[in-house]
């Protein structure tokens, strides 16, 4: 055993590993590298810098302008609600308004009907009343005809129109209405 493991350190001792790093290499490049990025630090991060804070700015003025926005937004909106309510109320009562003139002219136009109706009946029967009498009083004188010629031909002889025989026809005429009207 021990002859392997000899062997083994021999071989070891021989060959390179990939793990490795020449320290020259190593030096070279850690050189490199830190020139890089001093270079970069001094003058393409500030850069990137301000172009990043200058973004935020923009993003951040953004939001604020877009948060007044939308409080404009909502102040107009309340009060285009507000006014909008106010319109319903206002048509809420012209309608009310509408209603109760409505009703007011239908109720002006039942009594001026009413009022219409009511002289018309009242003509009608004055003409009624009118007609009647002119009917009575034609009647009247045709039945005081009627009974002149009636005397004349019972008694034989012509008996004259005077005020004897005016107030025996009234009286007959006055019995005959009693007797009808009973």
């Amino acid at each position: 055993m021990f002859k392997f493991a000899t062997i083994l350190a021999a071989e070891s001792e021989e060959m390179p590993t990939v793990l490795a790093v020449p320290l020259d290499e190593l030096i070279i490049g850690l050189i490199a590298f830190l020139l890089v990025f001093g270079t970069l630090a001094k003058f393409v991060l500030p850069k990137i810098k301000a172009t990043l804070d200058e973004r935020a700015n923009l993003i951040e003025g953004g939001l604020e302008r877009a948060g007044k926005a939308e409080e404009a937004a909502a102040a107009v909106l309340a009060e285009y609600q507000k006014q909008l309510a106010g319109a319903r109320e206002e048509a809420s009562a012209i309608r009310t308004a509408a209603q109760a003139d409505r009703t007011a002219i239908v109720e002006e136009a039942r009594n001026e009907a009413r009022i219409a109706a009511a002289g018309v009946t009242a003509a009608a029967e004055a003409a009624m009343a009118a007609e009647r009498a002119q009917a009575v009083s034609a009647l009247t004188r045709q039945v005081g005809e009627l009974a002149l010629t009636l005397a004349d031909k019972i008694v034989g002889e012509a008996l004259s129109n005077d005020a004897r025989v005016a107030s025996t026809v009234d009286s007959f005429i006055a019995d005959l209405e009693r007797a009808a009207a009973k």
